[in-house]
């Protein structure tokens, strides 16, 4: 995609809309941030990605949670809670 102009227009509130193929060349979706960089006399878009994102996998639980035995236990405390309300 270096070198292809794609041109888009001004609205009445000085908006632009970023065209599809440019969107697509970045990878953004709805809901994602942009950056502007102004370099001489151009200015680059730089997507912003969520810090979530950004940093997913980086840290390391200390331990696993055992989900079965978690489940368990609280299945078997909402099933003492019903029996009491029954008695």
């Amino acid at each position: 995609m270096h070198g292809l102009t794609i041109s888009s227009i001004l609205t009445q509130k000085s908006q632009i809309t970023i065209p599809k193929k440019i969107r697509e060349f970045l990878c953004l979706k709805p809901g994602e941030g942009v950056a502007f960089m102004i370099e001489g006399d151009a200015v680059k878009i730089i997507p912003l990605k969520s810090k979530l994102e950004e940093n997913f996998g980086k840290i390391k639980s200390l331990k696993t949670e055992d989900f079965k035995k978690i489940r368990d236990f609280v299945e078997k405390e909402i099933a003492e809670d019903v029996i009491k309300e029954l008695k």
